[in-house]
Parts: structure tokens; C-alpha cells; sequence
């Protein structure tokens, strides 16, 4: 088949991209090379749908990220995820900070964003009384909100693929060539055509160019290492609080999350190992001691997990978004924060350049905007819960008690395309909670195993290499692709 477009790279711009190809009459596939979509920065994002004041209204993402923070209403509505607009403060403890909140209200002004107004200290103890002392005065913005981003990669996937996507995970792009007018796109065991092809590959995306000879940027990869705390601290903030920004961060921030957990982070510190994704001590101590000038009720004790994730950072700090030299060869590079609010507004632009760039868009009449809406019992009321129950037995089976998940949800995430333990976890939060899925982690691989029709040996939680348990007696376990792959007997060092 020849493809019309070809994505490569599936986390949130990727996914968003693919959806909105799909409601005109054309051929398209997405190309990522984790077992899931959402598996790269997606993931590991912090969840917050940028209030639109942030970025200055001359670059790049200034423009889109007021345009695409206002399509997330509709999206949740459409998709069914989780989706709240909580307001933000961007708090300044010092005098020399003033200047950078007046920056902030003249970004809102230009782009006519409502509702940004300036909070002096009396304001703020009043509305967020666990605020340090110490904050002279705060930009208000109602219109932030949190959103959890894996969930809404899935939504943008599974609506996609509904719509006729050609979704192809584990494709691992090697090599792009021009050839009789289109694109040869080669992974290790495919090879796929298209006549346009689009480049959303994140961290990867300096190379993806490179391969196709359009490679004149770098991608400079920034470590974020990001702490969740335990839910009893829900509700001591009710906004995001942000400090004020540097000229590389936007800062470490308190964030209520969608699901109630405060999450603190992340971090901003530059590495040249695209895969490096450890936290650390000192990660800790600097997100902490931030943290503590904002909110002095936090505690590094409250910490029940901690994560990093890498952004793709373009030299100039922008997006680079836009066609090549390269006929066909279209780049949605670079995109770091506030790359999740501007989602939509990406996939529009990119629409407008394939226009542009020759490519025929004929709206479908058969387009379906939504998905059934995923079930979550612990958001149900008690007597829908037992309605539920007495339906369906699935239902009466708690697999995570942290979190309250049922069997029944987590069989309903691996029908709607979860192949992994991480895939079930993100699609219903089993294994978030306090114990860190210290309870539910060996149902959920029962209930994975079962449904797959594969050994408990091959099980991952990631996919790739990511085994949770060994067959001892039959010392094989499963490589990316379904090789068998034997392994010494002394493997993990432990029966």
C-alpha cells in the first residue's frame, strides 16, 4: 500500500496529528517504536495544560499555545478522559521577580487570553493559605488545567485507529528514502510507502531528518525528574503553583494532579543520553528545597513514587515545525513544553502545511469524533457501583485497592489495546496508589497473561526487555519481535 501520510512517532503531537488526518479521505499510518503509544515523553509529562500566558506571543509556541489550550474541552468531552481547568499561580517571593509577572499579564493582554489578573499577598494567603508567607504578590490564570496525558494519547490513538489509522507499534524506523516520488520508510523488517511523511519523533527527531538528508537541527535532551506524593495531602493546594520562570524552565512546580496526588518537579538538567531516566538524590534535594520555599507543608516523606522523562529540546528553545529541503519530508520537531497544550493547534498546522505542500484534503462524511467513555468504578456512586456489580461479576473483583480497580477495568484496558503492565497502569491507574502495585501488579499479569494467550514469562512492563518474572525451568523468555531468547542461568541473580 501506498500510504498518503506516514507519522512517525507516537506520543501526544504524533497521535493528535494522526487523528486529525483521519477525517479526510485519506490513507494514513503512524509509526511508533514502543510497544504502546504515549511511551516516550508522553508519559512522563507533568499533566498541566498550559494557561496560554506562558510563552512570548512573537515564537512559535507562543502561537500555539493559547490556540491548542483551547481545544481540550472539546477533546475530553469527545474522548472521555480526564480533563479539569484548576487555574494556576505564578508566585514571586522577591522584588526583583515583579517584573517577570508584569511580563506575564502583557503576554495574556496581547493574546487576549480572559480572566489573568495580578494577586498581591493579602489575595493569595486568602485563596491558597498553605502558600508561603514569604510570596509578595502572583499572576492568576483560570484558564490552566490538568489532564493526564497518557490517557489522552490513548483517546487520540483509539479514535484514530476507529477512523481507519494504520497503527504499526514496535516499528522501529532505521532508514527513510526518497524513491519514484515518495518515501520508502525501512525498519528492521518492513518496509512502508508513503508521499508524505511527517516527523514527530521527540527525542528521536534530529535523526529521523538526518536519515531522510533534512537533518539541520539538534535535539538536546533535558532530564525532568518529577516526585508524586501520598493522597492525604489532597487539597493543600487547589491550583498549579509555578515560580517564576528561568529563561530554560518554567520551574519547579506543585501541581493537583487530575486524580488528586500532588506532584512535585520537575527538574531541568541536560544530558546527552537519550535514554537515561534515573532519579536522583540530588534531583530530589533540589526539587524538594524549592518546593518547601512554595509550600512549606510538603515533605520529601510524603514521596510514594518518583520518575524523570526527557524533553526534546531544539537549539533556540522553539518548535520547528514546517516542510524541508526535502520534498514530502515534514518536521514536528522540538517539541518540548508546552508541547501537550499545543497538541491540537500542532496537528491544524500541520494540516494547513500538507495543503500547502500539495496534499489533497477531502472531508470524510463518516468521521466518528468519539470513543466510549472508559469506566472507572471508584469515580461511581455506591449504588451504581452495586448496579454494576450485580451486572457484571467482573466488577465485584477489586485487583488494586490503592486505587479501587476492578478485574473488570483492567480487562477492559487490555481489550482497548494495553499490552503491557505499564499499559494497564496508565489506562486505570492499578499500581499508582500508596504500595506502588505491591498488591496488584501479579493479578494484573495474571489477567494480561490470560487474555494474550501468553506465558507469565512474557509479560513486560514496559515491553522490550522489561521481564517482571523468569521461567526457571524453561530459561526462555521473549525478545522485541518474539525471538526466543535463552537466557544463563544466573539471570536477575535471583530464582
Amino acid at each position: 500500500m501506498l500510504y498518503d501520510v506516514l507519522i512517525v512517532g507516537g506520543g501526544i503531537v504524533g497521535c493528535a496529528i494522526a487523528r486529525e488526518l483521519t477525517r479526510y479521505q485519506l490513507r494514513v499510518a503512524l509509526c511508533e517504536k514502543e510497544p504502546e503509544v504515549g511511551f516516550g515523553t508522553t508519559k512522563a509529562n507533568s499533566g498541566i495544560i498550559h494557561g496560554g500566558h506562558h510563552a512570548a506571543p512573537d515564537t512559535l509556541k507562543g502561537r500555539l499555545e493559547w490556540a491548542g489550550n483551547q481545544q481540550w474541552d472539546r477533546l475530553a468531552a469527545e474522548l472521555g478522559f480526564g480533563f479539569r481547568r484548576i487555574g494556576e499561580l505564578t508566585v514571586a517571593r522577591t522584588a526583583d521577580q515583579l517584573p517577570i509577572l508584569d511580563k506575564l499579564i502583557h503576554h495574556a493582554t496581547v493574546k487576549g487570553i480572559p480572566g489573568v489578573e495580578l494577586w498581591d499577598a493579602e489575595r493569595i494567603r486568602r485563596e491558597e493559605p498553605a502558600l508561603s508567607p514569604a510570596i509578595l504578590a502572583a499572576v492568576f490564570a483560570p484558564t490552566t488545567g490538568v489532564i493526564n496525558p497518557y490517557e489522552a494519547c490513548y483517546g487520540l490513538a483509539e479514535n484514530a485507529v476507529c477512523n481507519g489509522l494504520d497503527l504499526r507499534t514496535d516499528f522501529v524506523v532505521e532508514r527513510l528514502q526518497p524513491e519514484d516520488g515518495h518515501w520508502v520508510v525501512l525498519a528492521p523488517n518492513a518496509a512502508l510507502r508513503s508521499r508524505f511523511v511527517i516527523n514527530a519523533a521527540g527525542l528521536h527527531a534530529d535523526r529521523v531528518a538526518a536519515s531522510a538528508l533534512a537533518g539541520d537541527f539538534n535535539i538536546q535532551p533535558r532530564k525532568g525528574e518529577e516526585y508524586l506524593l501520598d493522597k492525604r495531602l489532597q487539597g493543600l493546594v487547589k491550583r498549579v503553583i509555578f515560580p517564576c520562570p528561568s529563561p530554560v524552565s518554567k520551574g519547579i512546580l506543585v501541581i493537583p494532579t487530575f486524580d488528586g496526588t500532588i506532584m512535585v518537579g520537575p527538574t531541568a538538567e541536560e544530558t546527552d543520553d537519550r535514554t537515561e531516566l534515573t532519579t536522583s538524590t540530588s534531583g530530589a534535594h533540589t526539587v524538594f528545597d524549592a518546593v518547601c520555599d512554595l509550600v512549606p507543608g510538603i515533605s520529601e516523606k510524603d514521596v510514594i513514587a518518583q520518575f524523570a522523562g526527557l524533553r526534546a529540546v531544539a537549539v533556540g528553545e522553539d518548535f520547528i515545525i514546517g516542510p524541508t529541503s526535502r520534498r514530502g519530508f515534514i518536521n514536528a520537531a522540538g517539541i518540548q513544553s508546552p508541547g501537550l497544550t499545543a497538541a491540537p493547534a500542532i496537528a491544524e498546522l500541520v494540516l494547513d502545511i500538507l495543503r500547502a505542500e500539495g496534499l489533497s484534503l477531502v472531508a470524510r462524511t463518516d468521521f466518528v469524533p468519539t470513543v466510549p467513555r472508559p469506566l472507572h468504578f471508584a469515580a461511581l456512586s455506591t449504588m451504581e457501583q452495586i448496579a454494576l456489580s450485580l451486572r457484571d461479576p467482573r466488577y465485584r473483583r477489586i485487583a488494586c485497592r490503592c486505587e479501587y480497580v476492578t478485574e473488570g477495568e483492567v480487562l477492559d484496558a487490555i481489550q482497548r489495546g494495553a499490552t503491557t503492565l505499564d499499559g494497564i497502569k496508565f489506562r486505570t491507574r492499578a499500581g499508582m496508589g500508596r504500595c506502588q502495585g505491591g498488591f496488584c501488579t501479579v493479578r494484573c499479569m495474571e489477567l494480561l497473561a490470560k487474555s494474550r494467550e501468553i506465558d507469565m514469562a512474557n509479560v513486560t512492563k514496559r515491553g522490550h526487555d522489561s521481564w517482571l518474572v523468569y521461567d526457571r525451568d524453561s530459561g526462555v523468555r521473549t525478545v522485541r519481535g518474539g525471538t526466543p531468547d535463552h537466557e544463563p542461568e544466573n539471570f536477575g541473580g535471583k530464582p
